[in-house]
């Protein structure tokens, strides 16, 4: 299903990113695109798995030039780029909005101006931690 495909991880340094990136890394997929703004996290990848397959973009998912950039050819989008961290979208909303909303519209229209075949958007217990916090409630 992966053979010559070319897969984009968003958020691709962090925890899920790795998850992800090591379970491609056993498939036929043609490349692994991992995109990030933590050059430091991207160097120790590089070194740690040492694979032609992967791929290494610095860039914000805030900054439509720069996911534009990285998407081109890209068959399959994983779009974990966020800040999760419940305090610091307390105290920073705005950032968290322009990570979180204006990043994930950022991915989602590169993903459709390239034609990607699938994207998917992580959440977290966070997101719904969040909700609960101002009063909404599951229905």
């Amino acid at each position: 299903m992966f053979n010559n495909k070319t897969l984009l991880i968003t958020g691709g340094t962090g925890s899920f990113g790795n998850a992800v990136m090591e379970r491609f890394l056993e498939t036929d997929i043609k490349e692994i695109r991992i995109f990030s703004r933590d050059e430091k996290k991207q160097e120790d990848m590089r070194k740690k798995y040492q694979n032609d397959k992967l791929k290494f973009y610095i860039g914000d998912v805030r900054d439509q030039n720069s996911v534009k950039n990285s998407m081109y050819g890209v068959d399959y989008v994983f779009h974990a780029a966020a800040l999760k961290q419940v305090p610091s979208c307390e105290f920073f909303p705005l950032e968290a909005v322009k990570t979180n909303v204006i990043g994930t519209e950022n991915v989602l229209n590169a993903a459709i101006e390239i034609g990607a075949k699938k994207v998917i958007c992580l959440s977290t217990d966070k997101a719904a931690i969040q909700l609960t916090q101002w009063g909404f409630r599951k229905q």
